[in-house]
């Protein structure tokens, strides 16, 4: 747990982690400005999908597109949340179009939603109050497999063992 919230480790496929160079990561938007200078290079087609975010642990939102792999976009290191995040222009200013934590390579909680609601207001993005599409992980106790649960069903899909209420993907942090 950072000062900034849970910290949440990479747990997808090993190929892919493998495969980060040391110059990779999403572009970091810390600022109205990196923003700015960050969209303006978009092009209009660009702009009508999602992008690839996560938010590092320095608690900087960082963007790639979006079929861009989250351990890319994070430079192989632990982050605050990650999914895909859209924009939309509002009033002569980007607001959020979408946001999710459907992230299957760190698989963050909905509470990560904290951390994205503070890097997009030290950029002065307007936001939902929470994610508009929450996903809930949890790691089966038994076969270890990661699930998605839906519609409050804590059931494991591989081997039918029950899920725990509490998130618990990777408690080595």
């Amino acid at each position: 747990m950072s000062a900034r919230g849970q910290s949440y480790r990479y747990v997808g496929p090993v190929e892919l982690k493998a495969a980060v160079r040391p110059d990779s990561g999403g572009c970091p938007i810390g600022s109205a400005a990196d923003f700015d200078s960050w969209i303006a290079e978009l092009s209009a087609a660009e702009l009508t999908e999602p992008f690839t975010f996560v938010v590092g642990v320095d608690g900087v939102l960082r963007l790639a597109p979006r079929r861009s792999e989250h351990v890319t976009c994070a430079g192989g290191a632990m982050v605050l949340s990650a999914d895909e995040i859209g924009f939309v222009r509002e009033r002569d200013r980007w607001a959020l179009s979408s946001v999710s934590n459907q992230s299957t390579g760190y698989c963050p909680d909905i509470g990560s939603w904290s951390a994205v609601a503070r890097a997009l207001d030290d950029v002065g993005i307007e936001r939902p109050s929470s994610f508009t599409h929450e996903v809930v992980f949890r790691r089966c106790p038994d076969c270890q497999e990661h699930n998605i649960v839906r519609e409050d069903g804590f059931v494991c899909v591989f081997c039918g063992s029950d899920l725990p209420e509490t998130w618990n993907v990777d408690l080595i942090v």
